[in-house]
């Protein structure tokens, strides 16, 4: 939420924010915090105002007068309860429970003073959730959306906030009373919500402000310093005083947000405003929280909607593109007559196809000394998958001299002998975008100043140049499916051309091919027998070993033989050598891992692998983190026993997240230095990915996050 800089460290001050750890909490609720005895040894907020007796020192059910001795160790961390309703001598309350640490931490406020009928609010939330699926376009559900909490929660203003390109955000949809302003379609920079703020969104899904203008609680304790305690799951975590600042300089006094996760990722926000102090009520908030997560269905549900549009037109398109191919005709013919539809294909500007000195363009194309350095520049890297730009001068410099013509680049590599690079061209279309303010002012402020957040938010508009309509997967897809198909015609007019002209070559030819395949099958072969032979050794060793510590290592080497078999394997069974589907790698990796395994193992694993195309190196790679980490399971998780284990692989924009989940024991040690520990570090070092462990509750969920493609 800044834009001032001190020095160069400045500009990610608000990511090393302590807002974990605030060591405080918000006035309008009362915090208490126990021990493992359940004895409450520390205090936040103002016990008068909601209990009337003191609290510290006394154990937790005399406070609250509520049983927890049975239910209080089924509480864990990152997992908020709800305890129920207190009938407190200031009034009702609301209790609500949740682990940080050894501490068990109660959080109470106030409630309804006549409670709230469960079947008629259930009615409401159900309404509000049909209303969403009536919609028929993003557009209308955003819009649907914020209208919903607008009238859900009495704020001023509702903002659907989505999360765009470089993690700024953008109002997509909005609901506003005559005395708020509006943000419809605005732009917010990325600094209005740090990288740490945004995880903390996904973790804790709603979070309420009441007052901007409170006087922050701190936490009193009798044993120990709790001003480290972690917050994250609190509902009254107080607040970072740079956003509680930037919230008055927006002339907002109450705030509420609420999290659109989709697919596990912050898709983006429903932003409530309002003039004046406002609290929501607990049953306001969890059904707020329930319509979150039934937007993000919809959300979901619509973006695949319009994908599934977009590739039933592109299908319909490639039926007329390939008619153009005629069997009399050649590839070359086809480049010269057929560029209108080639272009038509991908709703591209113009369309060229460079084949050794052959040049073929139609429509708005750069120079042809510059498409020939641009084909120069994406032969090779557009030889695996497609190259796809939607800002063609940020890869490749040059491009800014015709950027009014060529701001966008799609192109493929077809390899035939000569290889032909397939380029569609997209113009700049200069877009210009309504800022909440000039992101790019910087105020200086003096060394040792105190970080303030931007106090402007008048509207501010930028003209985006250089940079054209972006391409979707699904025509990226396209543009790989069309070459495939251009070099199946190709390459059956050649035979067909062979089978006129050179009847009796045609034979030697053929039998070239049988050779060919011969051999490669024979390489196949012996590499095979030799990894066979290799696990076999290993197997027998493992056996013939007395040592139980020796036994198991040979048996995890022989798993992971086992993978690298199957890649080679697979690779001499695909149509590529170099791209792989790396679902169905993974796949057939699990099915030949499960032989060696107990039988109760392969009926507990859960898999959920969506396609996704990868480079050889990167499949084999990925094929044996997965090994190593179900390998790790099956010693740690259940003490050897089978047990429950999700498998699932997804993709994010141009990340692909492997996800390993058990439901066991968690994470047992730390700082381990074995072999296996060693080579997933080193594996995930070469994908240049992430590999993160967090809680399962229970169990342990592991996260390999890696590029799709290598940097």
């Amino acid at each position: 939420m800044l834009n001032q800089t001190i020095g160069p460290a400045l500009p990610n001050a608000c990511d090393f924010e302590p807002i974990h750890i605030p060591g405080a909490i918000q006035p309008h609720g009362l915090m208490l915090v126990c021990d493992a005895a359940l004895t409450c040894i520390g205090v936040a907020g103002r016990p008068e105002e909601f209990l009337t007796s003191p609290v510290l020192g006394k154990p937790l059910s005399e406070v609250l007068g509520l049983d927890l001795e049975g239910s209080a160790h089924k509480l864990r961390v990152g997992a908020l309860s709800v305890l129920g309703r207190i009938e407190a001598p200031s009034g009702p309350l609301n209790a609500m429970a949740y682990r940080s640490g050894n501490y068990l931490v109660v959080e109470l406020d106030r409630a309804e003073r006549d409670t709230v009928q469960a079947v008629p609010f259930l009615v409401e939330l159900d309404a509000a959730s049909s209303a969403f699926e009536k919609t028929s376009k993003l557009e209308e559900l955003c819009k649907a959306a914020a209208q919903v909490f607008r009238e859900m929660t009495g704020f001023g203003r509702v903002m659907v906030y989505q999360f765009v390109d470089d993690d700024a955000g953008v109002v997509v949809g909005e609901s506003i009373d005559k005395d708020s302003s509006s943000f419809m379609n605005h732009y917010f920079p990325a600094s209005d919500i740090p990288r740490q703020a945004r995880a903390l969104y996904v973790r804790n899904r709603v979070r309420v402000i009441p007052d901007v203008s409170y006087e922050p609680q701190p936490i009193h304790s009798i044993t120990t310093d709790l001003r480290e305690l972690d917050l994250s799951d609190s509902t009254l975590r107080s607040v970072s005083p740079v956003h509680l600042q930037y919230l008055r300089n927006m002339g907002v006094a109450a705030s509420a947000s609420f999290s659109i996760i989709k697919d596990g990722v912050l898709w983006g926000l429903i932003a409530c405003h309002h003039h004046e102090p406002r609290e929501i009520p607990l049953a306001v908030r969890m059904g707020g929280q329930a319509l979150s997560n039934a937007l993000a269905r919809q959300i979901r549900a619509k973006e695949e909607a319009a994908q599934y549009r977009e590739r039933i037109r592109s299908r319909s398109q490639e039926d007329t593109v390939i008619s153009l191919l005629g069997s009399d005709r050649s590839l070359e013919d086809f480049f010269s007559d057929g560029g209108a539809e080639i272009a038509r294909l991908l709703a591209a500007d113009g369309f060229a196809a460079v084949q050794g000195t052959e040049l073929f363009t139609y429509g708005a194309c750069p120079d042809p000394i510059d498409v020939r350095e641009i084909a120069s520049y994406a032969r090779v890297p557009a030889a695996t998958q497609p190259i796809a730009t939607a800002s063609l001068s940020r890869l490749f410099e040059a491009a800014i001299a015709y950027r009014d013509r060529a701001s966008g680049l799609l192109a493929v590599t077809m390899s035939t002998e000569v290889p032909t690079i397939l380029m569609w061209f997209r113009a700049e279309h200069v877009e210009v975008l309504k800022w909440a303010g000039n992101p790019h002012k910087d105020v200086p402020l003096e060394a040792g100043a105190t970080l303030t957040p931007r106090a402007s938010f008048e509207e501010w508009s930028e003209s985006v140049r250089g940079r054209a309509k972006p391409w979707s997967h699904a025509e990226e897809d396209v543009a790989s499916r069309i070459v495939k198909l251009m070099l199946e015609h190709r390459n059956n007019h050649r035979l067909r051309e062979l089978n006129r002209e050179l009847t009796t070559t045609l034979k030697e030819n053929e039998s070239l091919l049988v050779q060919k395949d011969f051999l490669m099958k024979e390489v196949n072969h012996r590499v095979q027998n030799s990894l066979q032979l290799v696990s076999a050794f290993l197997g027998m060793q493992g056996r013939a070993t007395g040592n139980d510590e020796v036994r198991v290592s040979l048996n995890e080497a022989q798993k992971r033989l086992n993978a690298v078999a199957l890649v080679h394997r697979r690779l001499y069974q695909d149509g590529s050598l170099e791209i792989v589907d790396l679902s169905r790698y993974l796949e057939n990796l699990l099915s030949d891992m499960s032989t060696t395994m107990d039988r109760k193992w392969s009926e507990s694993l859960d898999v959920d692998l969506s396609p996704i195309l990868v480079s050889t190196d990167r499949a084999v790679n990925i094929g044996l983190v997965l090994t190593e980490l179900v390998i790790n399971a099956q010693k740690y998780a259940y003490n050897g026993d089978a047990g429950p284990l999700l498998i699932k692989l997804e993709q994010h924009r141009n990340s692909l997240r492997l996800i390993v989940a058990d439901r066991g024991r968690g994470k047992l040690s730390k700082g381990s230095s074995g072999f296996g520990t060693r080579m997933l570090a080193a594996i995930i070092d070469r994908l240049q990915g992430n590999l993160d462990e967090e809680p399962n509750g229970p169990g342990l969920r592991v996260v390999v996050t890696a590029p799709v493609r290598a940097p």
